[in-house]
């Protein structure tokens, strides 16, 4: 019971201190995406050294503020110029330091690709009220899998992967991102309906497949949880692996289709 409750006070913490941070937009929003971001990152780099991988650490931090300057429009500072630094600095490290092998570089920069570069897409929607969809979708399709899984589970989703999840749940946290997403909809008067259940429907199965994900990378490197900065959630990463997924997807398609 003690337990149940430190993890409803943790949860409720990071769901008000995200809108908090979220709402203020601008410099504070894009401060904290950075601060998720660096946290992030090193959760994964911990994570995999568990299995004798060494990641450039130094070069995925230097990563993430150079995409904290990127989210604040520094004119000289680009995704491409952030990219090419992360490639040369990872070939200058590959071809002068013995202990650094294929695979460490190949893991620094599938941090870079899988935590700062993902989460800042939620940035790129400061300043919309189509950022929050991210949220609704991606803890809102959390929420309702646990609820529905918990109430109607049976049937196993991946009982390798994640034992717990069911498809029942899934098909509940669907159901509740659709459902969310219409309500938000109706009341800021956005149209075509038909878009936004395209939108919730896809987003919440990219969502599921985002905590899917993480859920691997635990297993492989043979840990629980990836942090313990959030009593009763773990990590950051525990907490925003769904939206790691949903933020860019959400992203390109408002803009491809909204």
């Amino acid at each position: 019971m003690k337990s149940l409750i430190i993890r409803a006070i943790s949860g409720l913490f990071i769901v008000l201190l995200t809108i908090f941070m979220i709402s203020k937009g601008g410099i504070l929003a894009a401060l904290f995406i950075f601060l998720l971001s660096i946290i992030g990152i090193r959760e994964f780099f911990d994570a995999i050294e568990n299995k004798g991988v060494k990641p450039i650490k130094g070069i995925g931090y230097i990563s993430c503020i150079g995409f904290l300057f990127y989210s604040l429009d520094f004119k000289w500072v680009s995704l491409i110029y952030i990219f090419i630094f992360v490639i040369i600095a990872l070939i200058f490290n590959f071809i002068y330091k013995k202990d650094i092998n294929f695979i460490d570089s190949i893991s620094t920069i599938f941090g870079i690709l899988y935590i700062p570069f993902l989460m800042e897409h939620i940035i790129y929607l400061d300043g919309t009220i189509y950022i929050w969809l991210i949220f609704i979708i991606a803890w809102g399709t959390d929420t309702f899998a646990y609820l529905s899984g918990s109430l109607f589970g049976k049937t196993k989703l991946c009982p390798k992967l994640s034992p717990k999840k069911t498809v029942e749940g899934s098909l509940g946290g669907i159901l509740g991102a659709i459902i969310l997403t219409l309500i938000y909809a109706k009341y800021f008067g956005v149209f075509p309906v038909w878009k936004f259940v395209l939108l919730s429907l896809i987003g919440s199965i990219i969502a599921q497949i985002g905590d899917l994900t993480a859920s691997k990378i635990k297993r492989l490197t043979g840990i629980k949880d990836f942090g313990f900065i959030m009593p009763g959630h773990g990590g950051v990463l525990d907490r925003f692996d769904s939206i790691l997924f949903t933020a860019p997807f959400i992203y390109y398609f408002v803009n491809f289709f909204l």
